[in-house]
């Protein structure tokens, strides 16, 4: 079975709070992002544990504590699953705020479903997704949704996107998430998020931020440079998303964002919402 893990944006971000558990409150607007990797389910050669192997963008860390890895342990152990061979292709940036590892364990998780026909309803498949990550149960649905609390809680959200033009530019500045949010201190909102997002596109430059983006800027400039570049090109609408580094624009009509002047390391997505 071969699925695609794909990325997402935050509409604003807001730290509300901070939690007895540690984690902080947050309000945000997920809304999905077609730069995808690729993952690969198979079951495993006779006599072989399951294992996961990995191309494409280098992947820190030990392959069998991947949340691809941990996603199958979950299932295993309440389903007693055979061993299976997982190959993921990394496409989408890592510490970049896109939820690109979140994706993959959310796939995973959706695809074993499907290969061993357990029928489990989507509820069932965000309890385990949570157990992997706050945004992880995001992708288990993967529309819009209003995230609040730990950003694994979640509304519908009325927000219509599609063939919304964008351009993403992550310049391969890792930022940690304990750095992000040390940089941050929860708030009260200065706008309503859902209602600020309901006017039209042309006035959330005004109306929908992002928490990290203040805090992180002043820090990392490059960040400033690349919104100004976009808002230059044309955006209508420019932001980091989640704790960064990628920052995107979102760009009106049909046709798609123009190519900046970036640095040749620089990766670049850019298609249509």
């Amino acid at each position: 079975m071969l699925v695609f893990p794909n990325a997402k944006l935050n509409l604003g971000l807001y730290i509300t709070g901070q939690r007895p558990d540690g984690f902080r409150n947050l309000e945000s607007v997920f809304v999905p992002l077609p730069w995808t990797d690729a993952l690969e389910v198979l079951p495993a050669p006779a006599g072989a544990d399951t294992a996961l192997t990995l191309t494409g963008l280098p992947i820190p860390g030990d392959p069998a504590t991947n949340l691809c890895v941990r996603a199958y342990e979950l299932l295993q152990a309440d389903f007693d699953l055979p061993p299976v061979k997982l190959h993921l292709h990394k496409v989408v940036p890592i510490g970049a705020g896109l939820g690109g590892g979140s994706a993959d364990a959310a796939f995973a998780l959706r695809a074993l479903n499907e290969q061993f026909a357990l029928n489990l309803p989507a509820e069932t498949l965000e309890s385990y997704a949570r157990r992997l990550g706050s945004d992880c149960a995001f992708f288990i649905e993967n529309k819009p949704v209003f995230a609040y609390e730990k950003g694994d809680i979640f509304e519908p959200v009325s927000l219509d996107l599609n063939g919304m033009a964008c351009l993403v530019v992550y310049p391969g500045l890792h930022i940690s998430t304990a750095e992000a949010y040390g940089r941050v201190q929860p708030r009260t909102p200065r706008h309503d998020l859902r209602t600020a997002l309901a006017q039209p596109l042309s006035t959330w430059r005004d109306t929908v931020s992002n928490d990290f983006e203040d805090a992180l800027t002043p820090v990392y400039p490059v960040l400033g440079d690349i919104k100004a570049q976009l808002y230059a090109a044309g955006a209508a609408y420019a932001s980091l998303s989640g704790s960064g580094s990628a920052v995107y624009g979102l760009f009106p009509g049909l046709e798609l964002p123009p190519l900046l002047e970036l640095p040749a390391e620089y990766q670049v997505w850019r298609g249509r919402l």
